[in-house]
């Protein structure tokens, strides 16, 4: 268990918190959390906003873990692994409530996890066949705009809110676009590993 799996292995616990932090009914519970409003048109929950503070200390250990393991050689198979289920707990999940709370298009996520769930099989087969599957520029690009849509979803879109600019949502379209693009990319680049 070295430094970089510690990362991750915390990104995980981070993940855990935040889903139930975004699903305990604190309300049905009696325990009241505050609420403000912003430009006396916007109810802002706390729970929202602490999620995405912890979203962000979240998503810097996703990339502090890769990078510590690449430079100090300390990449290891369960890293990779633990990584991976690692990032999908994180975002899926989170994308998933989002959706279920009516904050964001069930579309967004329903392509996000197709999309994850076709190019780990191909990663599979092809690591299978001993054939290492890069990270290719789309999918850092659709990475990236979601990771910044959820933060900005979490934080009401605010401040760009206030100008009626849907930043937020434009960048989780973003994100749904490339990943459709990322996904057929990385189907045309490993087609040969699938069907030989």
């Amino acid at each position: 268990m070295n430094l970089p799996n510690k990362l991750t292995m915390l990104r995980i616990a981070l993940s855990i918190l935040i889903i139930a932090i975004l699903l305990i009914p604190f309300d049905a519970m009696g325990i009241s959390l505050y609420k403000f409003y912003v430009n006396e048109s916007i109810v802002v929950d706390i729970k929202y906003i602490i999620s995405g503070i912890l979203f962000i200390i979240a998503s810097l250990t996703d990339f502090l873990d890769g990078y510590i393991a690449r430079k100090y050689d300390m990449v290891t198979d369960f890293g990779k692994m633990i990584d991976a289920i690692a990032d999908k707990v994180l975002v899926n999940s989170v994308l998933i409530i989002l959706s279920a709370s009516g904050f964001v298009h069930p579309i967004i996520p329903v392509i996000v996890i197709l999309r994850d769930t076709v190019v780990n099989s191909i990663k599979m087969v092809a690591g299978n066949k001993g054939k290492v599957v890069a990270a290719i520029k789309s999918g850092k690009i659709k990475t990236a705009c979601l990771m910044v849509g959820i933060v900005l979803t979490l934080f009401y879109n605010l401040p760009f809110e206030l100008f009626n600019f849907k930043v937020s949502d434009f960048l989780l379209i973003i994100a749904a676009i490339m990943s459709i693009i990322s996904g057929i990319q990385y189907y045309q680049l490993n087609k040969k590993y699938i069907f030989e």
